[in-house]
């Protein structure tokens, strides 16, 4: 008996260790944040354990929980919703009931989810999509990819951009009632990161007639080459999204390569003809100096690993990696930015880039904002957080498209 008791406190000391982490100390509604953040990381554990002994992976079990949180296509006084599909892509579209004489705009909305997890139906995004399209009276796409690690990489790409290309012919905007001069691509964390990739394929593919009035990104994931940015430093720990947690998903999403975790963990991941590439993603330039900080830049090693991954040069992949060429088509950008996000870095790379090849930006920093903090703007996981991006968001969509 008093062994079993001390192996059940060791075991409820590491698990109390191994969720508690320090929050920092701007964060607004604190106890609420540590509570969910409490509830992320006891779920990572969990989902852990079964894949240590077998049970199931862990992106099985997560995937499982996300799964619980979807919503039905319900209609309501103001929008009419719809599942249906574009070509075979799955989409969930959103139609303002109220009479308009004009065409209206259109947001297609990409969603994030780490490229393993999540789905337009998710509580969260048809909570932000319904809400996009009644204040906006606009038409809005949700759309859907195939997901990691049964897909990988480019399939997310290829679904989101065959899903664009769909709803841009003349015969899709004009059944929608959309104004083809005013459509809009946005996305979240990984969404963001397709969204920022179709728009760059629409904007220079000269075959695609209508082009894109706008992008907005929220705390977007936007790169690969460099896995030991300043934010990835300072949020190794962050709330809901770990620096561990990050690696072990996109790992997933580019190869099953046992080795490839732990070489990107270490930033040696890249190939010796990825070189030419860093000036991309330089953060001891591109970077302002608040969050350079005290950092030391040092460029990755590079040509250590066996593999052969064409995905780590892709910009596709990679965003941050189009040249200026490329970016100077792009349209007016809103970037959203969260200060505790290991991601938070990306965001600001990509607001110098487009700003030094002449591109529109308007850039939002949440300074007690954290990564996924979108998910959390209905009840029971309701935060002024999620409430204020949201805001911030759709006030911009409002005033530039």
């Amino acid at each position: 008996m008093g062994s079993k008791a001390l192996c059940l406190a060791l075991f409820c000391v590491l698990f109390a260790s191994y969720i508690y982490k320090p929050i920092p100390g701007n964060i607004e509604e604190r106890w609420k944040v540590m509570s969910l953040d409490a509830i992320f990381k006891t779920c990572t554990f969990m989902g852990m354990c079964f894949e240590n002994i077998g049970i199931m992976t862990y992106e099985d079990f997560i995937s499982m929980i996300f799964r619980l949180d979807y919503t039905q296509p319900l209609s309501d006084e103001n929008v009419t919703v719809t599942d249906t599909a574009f070509t075979d892509i799955p989409v969930r579209v959103y139609l303002p009931k109220r009479k308009s004489e004009t065409p209206r705009r259109a947001v297609i909305y990409i969603h994030g989810g780490a490229y393993c997890f999540g789905s337009f139906k998710q509580t969260a995004f048809d909570f932000l999509n319904r809400w996009t399209a009644n204040k906006l009276d606009a038409v809005v796409v949700g759309v859907d990819y195939r997901l990691a690690p049964q897909h990988r990489f480019p399939a997310q790409f290829e679904d989101g951009i065959a899903a664009v290309k769909f709803f841009l012919q003349d015969k899709i905007l004009t059944k929608y009632g959309v104004d083809p001069t005013r459509i809009c691509i946005s996305g979240d964390s990984s969404g963001g990161r397709l969204a920022a990739a179709v728009t760059q394929k629409v904007q220079n593919d000269l075959e695609i007639k209508h082009k894109i009035k706008a992008q907005a990104l929220l705390y977007p994931h936007l790169q690969i080459i460099d896995s030991y940015l300043p934010s990835h430093r300072e949020n190794e720990n962050g709330v809901v999204l770990t620096r561990d947690i990050a690696i072990k998903l996109l790992s997933l999403y580019i190869t099953e390569d046992k080795t490839f975790p732990q070489a990107l963990k270490r930033n040696q991941h890249m190939p010796l003809e990825s070189r030419p590439l860093f000036k991309f993603v330089n953060w001891s330039t591109l970077l302002p100096k608040k969050y350079r900080k005290d950092y030391v830049y040092t460029e990755p090693i590079l040509g250590r690993n066996s593999y052969s991954l064409p995905a780590l040069m892709d910009i596709r992949m990679s965003p941050l990696l189009a040249s200026d060429s490329q970016l100077q088509n792009l349209p007016s950008t809103f970037i959203l930015t969260c200060e505790h996000d290991t991601l938070r870095d990306d965001g600001l790379l990509y607001v110098s880039r487009l700003q030094n090849a002449g591109v529109q930006v308007t850039h939002e920093h949440i300074e007690d904002g954290f990564h996924g903090a979108l998910s959390f703007m209905s009840s029971p996981l309701n935060l002024h957080l999620g409430l204020r991006i949201r805001d911030l968001y759709i006030s911009w969509l409002d005033k530039n498209l």
